[in-house]
């Protein structure tokens, strides 16, 4: 089969999924913690896996026809995730700026890298992280600092009471409790 019926192309696949963005002109903060998480995945995608799949496609593209060769159609597809992950994880890493949260250690208003733990009005506590869009895991209460929940609670000290803009109404946040992680 010719490949011009085949499905496959070479050119990169732009129409991925849109990963978060920032809002224009803010920085891309990032604890130390995400950022390190960030350089070693984009290490491990450069140094191992990427030459993995290289060579996969090579011994593939060494067999012959390569319309029908699952291997090598398989593998220039991946390498193409791999080759926009690397290009995603270099801009991201290029314009991060790592904040230390360790320096407001002691300090009860929430800022940047803040554990804070809060009541709602029907009396239900939660404790969030704030940290960077690229490490944002609500599982485990990591949320953006872009984040509805984070931009009422930023700059709010333990006792106070915040208001949160919801579609069922307006939520009161009782903020309980402000942490930053021991310096170091």
């Amino acid at each position: 089969m010719s490949k011009a019926f085949t499905r496959e192309s070479d050119a990169d696949d732009d129409d991925a999924p849109a990963l978060p963005s920032l809002p224009a002109g803010t920085k891309n903060y990032i604890t130390p913690a995400g950022y390190a998480r960030l350089r070693a995945e984009l290490k491990a995608l450069v140094e191992r896996e990427r030459p993995q799949v290289v060579e996969t496609v090579a011994w593939a593209a060494s067999n012959g026809d390569r319309s029908e060769n699952g291997d090598y159609i398989y593998g220039k597809k991946r390498l193409r995730e791999i080759d926009r992950r690397i290009r995603f994880l270099g801009k991201r890493l290029d314009a991060a700026e790592v904040v230390d949260a360790s320096r407001q250690h002691g300090n009860d208003q929430v800022f940047f890298g803040a554990t804070v733990r809060y009541r709602e009005h029907g009396g239900a506590e939660r404790e969030v992280s704030i940290v960077g869009i690229d490490e944002v895991d609500p599982q485990h209460g990591a949320i953006s600092w872009i984040s509805p929940v984070a931009r009422v609670l930023l700059k709010a000290h333990a006792g106070d009471v915040v208001t949160l803009p919801a579609p069922g109404g307006v939520l009161e946040l009782e903020v309980l409790d402000v942490r930053y992680p021991a310096p170091r």
